[in-house]
């Protein structure tokens, strides 16, 4: 009874749920073909760039080598503004020139830039363990022009400055000695005991000295820049003139 029940009250339902799922199992099909060629297309459209990511079966074959290290000895440029180069354009400063020149004479070094504009002689002093770092074979001192700009006591700069050639000594340094001036307004009894400073550490250090960095180009307005300190680019080249000519005597040809 229970049957013939079921089948009276749910057989038309049952014909009509057939064709309903019927139905719904042709529409779930339809949306799942789509759904298969969205995905079809999607994967085609990203194929290219998984292969383009891809490294080539022949990448190994293609590859540069990577540059060797550069193991020249170092020559350390180690200063304030005259060094770093203040007002002249990048790759203009006299450390720059100057391994131009140690390149066109035949002497393989790399120089370093280890100049801070308006570093004084206690600035420097702070900064040898940089100088260190770097492990150079020589080092051209260049120190002093903003203790005496600033009116310190020419003892101190004078102290500062020995302590650096002291330092750069006892790690078998060989340090060049570059001097500088000042302008006359400061007093003759004080440039005179500012110029000795260099002259007399380079006699008791037995150091090669650059008299004065600026040779040449300093009280030329066409070689030095607005300041009347520093020199242009043209001034630059004959700075670098007066490091190499006290320099290259102590450098090894290779």
């Amino acid at each position: 009874m229970r049957n013939a029940w079921w089948n009276e009250v749910h057989g038309p339902m049952k014909a009509r749920v057939g064709s309903d799922l019927l139905a719904c199992r042709r529409r779930a099909g339809a949306v799942f073909t789509v759904a298969m060629l969205a995905a079809l297309l999607c994967a085609c459209r990203q194929e290219p760039e998984h292969a383009n990511s891809a490294p080539p079966k022949d990448a190994a074959a293609t590859a540069t080598a990577a540059p060797s290290a550069d193991n020249r000895p170092v020559i350390v440029c180690f200063g304030d503004s005259l060094t770093a180069g203040f007002g002249v354009d990048p790759g203009k400063s006299y450390p720059d020139l100057l391994q131009a020149l140690l390149d066109r004479g035949g002497y393989r070094y790399r120089v370093v830039n280890l100049g801070v504009s308006g570093d004084t002689t206690q600035d420097g002093l702070d900064r040898l363990p940089l100088v260190l770092a770097e492990m150079p074979r020589d080092v051209v001192l260049e120190f002093g022009a903003n203790d005496g700009l600033r009116g310190q006591p020419v003892a101190n700069a004078e102290a500062n400055l020995a302590q650096m050639i002291e330092a750069l000594k006892k790690q078998g340094i060989t340090a060049v000695l570059a001097g500088i001036t000042l302008p006359p307004n400061y007093g003759p009894d004080y440039i005179t005991k500012f110029n000795t400073m260099y002259s007399d550490l380079a006699k008791k250090y037995k150091l090669a000295l650059i008299p004065f960095l600026l040779q040449g180009a300093a009280g030329h307005d066409d070689l030095m820049q607005r300041d009347g300190l520093h020199p242009n680019t043209e001034g630059t080249r004959l700075v670098a003139d007066n490091v190499a000519r006290v320099l290259e005597p102590l450098l090894e040809k290779k």
